[in-house]
């Protein structure tokens, strides 16, 4: 069954115009969601430790699924960014957490996702991000 990791803490560095969703407490294992627009895509990095994936949805794309996303009972995602070989899973829960399902697939063998739940408050500011 699936394990979501709660990403709960934002910030911004305005140099480098890169906004880091990741979990509470610093070590090195700490997963994080960095995202940064670059034009018309989005430069996207999951990482849990040394452990990455990037990826470059279309900005347009990424925000509208995230604007007209609704809770559905029983479904953990309800929309998916991206092309069958690298997608995110996004998925709005009753309570207002933001399921982000990063996922490579491999072949019929099998993938690698990442299971992370933004808190309601992380998922506004990725919004107001978004949306700036």
């Amino acid at each position: 069954m699936r394990q979501f990791q709660t990403l709960s803490d934002t910030s911004f560095d305005a140099q480098t115009g890169i906004f880091t969703i990741s979990a509470a407490g610093e070590n090195a294992f700490t997963p994080r969601f960095s995202i940064r627009r670059e034009g018309e895509y989005l430069a996207i990095s999951i990482s849990f430790g040394a452990l990455e994936i990037a990826m470059r949805p279309r900005y347009q794309e990424f925000a509208h699924a995230l604007a007209h996303l609704r809770p559905v009972d029983g479904l953990q995602t309800t929309r998916q960014v991206g092309t069958g070989e690298a997608y995110i899973g996004l998925g709005l829960q009753s309570d207002g957490a933001l399921l982000l399902r990063p996922t490579l697939v491999g072949d019929a063998h099998g993938y690698l996702v990442f299971n992370y739940a933004l808190t309601a408050e992380a998922y506004k500011a990725l919004s107001a991000w978004l949306s700036g």
